[in-house]
C-alpha cells in the first residue's frame, strides 16, 4: 500500500463482551499445530531464483501464510510499542489493539512451529518496511491496520482452495475467522455505529467475503515486506 487512506479521528467504543472475546478467539491455536503432519507437494509451483522459495504444495502455502502473520505480528509489536501509543488511543481502543497483538503473534508463532516440524524449507524472519505508516497518528495506523487485515482475510480465503491436507485446512478456517473478527474491530474503530464492519467493499452480492489469490495479496503486502521471496502458480 503506497497511499495512507485519511479517516476520522473521533473516538470509539466497543462493548466488554467484544473485548473479551478478541482475547478468547486466540487460544488454543499454538495447541492445534500439534496435530499437524504431513505435507503435499503437488500442487503450488515456484519460480527458481537466488532469494528464497517459498516451496511446493502445503509446504508452499503454508510458508505463504507464514510471511503475511509475519508482517501483522510486525505491525502490531510496533504499534503497541509505539511512543504515543497510550496517548494516540482510548483505554477501550489499546485493549484491542494489545488483543490483536497477541493474536498475531500467536499465528506467526504457529506456522513457524507447524513448518519447522515437516521441513526444512522454512520462510527465514523477514524484514518489514512502513515508509507511508505515521506511527503516532491514529489515522494512519488504524488505516494500514484494515488494510493489513482486510488482506489476511482475502489471502487465507484465495489459498485454501490450494491446501491438499485436511488438518492445515481446518486449522486455516479458524485463524481466517479470527482474522475477520480483527477486521471487524478496525473498522468498528474507523467508523463506529456504522456498517462498515461488513462493508460492500469485502463482502459481495452473494453475502461472501472476499478471495484473492497469491498474487494479488503479494501485490499489496509487498510493499511491506524488504525481504524477497519468490513463487509461481501452477497454470
Amino acid at each position: 500500500m503506497k497511499k495512507t487512506v485519511q479517516v476520522s479521528n473521533q473516538g470509539a467504543t466497543l462493548d466488554t463482551s467484544r473485548r473479551n472475546f478478541l482475547k478468547l478467539s486466540g487460544i488454543g491455536i499454538m495447541a492445534a499445530g500439534l496435530t499437524l503432519v504431513g505435507c503435499d507437494d503437488d500442487r503450488f509451483d515456484y519460480n527458481e531464483t537466488n532469494v528464497f522459495d517459498l516451496g511446493t504444495g502445503d509446504v508452499g502455502v503454508l510458508n505463504y501464510a507464514y510471511a503475511l502473520e509475519q508482517l501483522e505480528a510486525d505491525f502490531y509489536t510496533k504499534v503497541v510499542n509505539g511512543t504515543n501509543f497510550n496517548s494516540i488511543f482510548s483505554t477501550t481502543e489499546r485493549q484491542v489493539m494489545t488483543d490483536l497483538y497477541n493474536h498475531e503473534v500467536i499465528h506467526r508463532d504457529f506456522f513457524k512451529a507447524a513448518l519447522t516440524g515437516v521441513t526444512a524449507n522454512v520462510l527465514p524472519t523477514l524484514e518489514f518496511q512502513y515508509p507511508n505508516v505515521n506511527f503516532n497518528d491514529r489515522s494512519s495506523v488504524l488505516a494500514t491496520a484494515k488494510a493489513l487485515e482486510d488482506t489476511g482475510v482475502a489471502a487465507y480465503n484465495g489459498a485454501g482452495k490450494y491446501i491438499k491436507n485436511a488438518a492445515y485446512l481446518v486449522i486455516a478456517g479458524q485463524i481466517v475467522s479470527v482474522e475477520a473478527r480483527h477486521a471487524s474491530a478496525i473498522r468498528s474503530l474507523i467508523s463506529p455505529g456504522t456498517t462498515s464492519f461488513a462493508g460492500d467493499d469485502v463482502i459481495d452480492a452473494n453475502g461472501l467475503d472476499v478471495a484473492k489469490e497469491p498474487k494479488e495479496i503479494v501485490g499489496v503486502a509487498g510493499a511491506f515486506i524488504k525481504t524477497p521471496f519468490t513463487w509461481k502458480e501452477r497454470i
